[in-house]
């Protein structure tokens, strides 16, 4: 169990060091940006940045068991973190986009990890979810595409406590 762990965190690594690459394809973009016009060809990377906020959230936590903060994503990618008047940045929906995906892959992810023999991680992961969810709730989300992806995040929350609830049901789980 602890090789596979260890393992999953070897790749996580791995995958962080990718960001490099990842880094210098943002700073040639935001060098062929022109002041102002961020949110004029926002659309031409919208897609790929949730993508990449939702790869880093993932390793994030696959890593260290936390969620990664939206300066820290930025960080990686050599972007602002807050929107200047001429600042090429992380915007905040493609942040909660991406972390909106890590929980949909992290519903996956524990599945797996029982098919694996890991019976601890989707009781971490479920507990991770809930307070993501909390977390979310707190905000007021008007009627687009986050709050729908944001509806999706009760059927993941669903799944991992059906998991949760058949580890415990078959005491397979050590903690109680």
């Amino acid at each position: 169990m602890l090789l596979k762990k260890t393992i999953a965190k070897e790749v996580a690594q791995k995958a962080r060091e990718m960001f490099t690459t990842v880094r210098k394809y943002y700073e040639e973009l935001a060098s062929k940006i022109p002041s102002e016009q961020y949110y004029k060809y926002h659309d031409h990377w919208r897609f790929v940045t949730q993508r990449i906020c939702f790869l880093a959230a993932f390793t994030t936590f696959i890593q260290d068991g936390r969620l990664i903060s939206k300066s820290e994503v930025a960080e990686m990618l050599n972007v602002k973190s807050e929107r200047t008047k001429d600042s090429f940045h992380l915007d905040l929906e493609d942040y909660l986009m991406g972390v909106l995906q890590m929980a949909s892959e992290l519903s996956r992810f524990a599945v797996n990890s029982v098919t694996a023999g890991d019976y601890e991680t989707p009781c971490k992961i479920s507990n991770f979810m809930s307070e993501l969810d909390g977390g979310f709730r707190l905000l007021n989300l008007k009627n687009d595409s986050l709050r729908k992806k944001f509806d999706g995040l009760k059927y993941d929350i669903r799944k991992v406590e059906e998991v949760v609830y058949d580890i415990r049901i078959r005491n397979l789980s050590t903690k109680k």
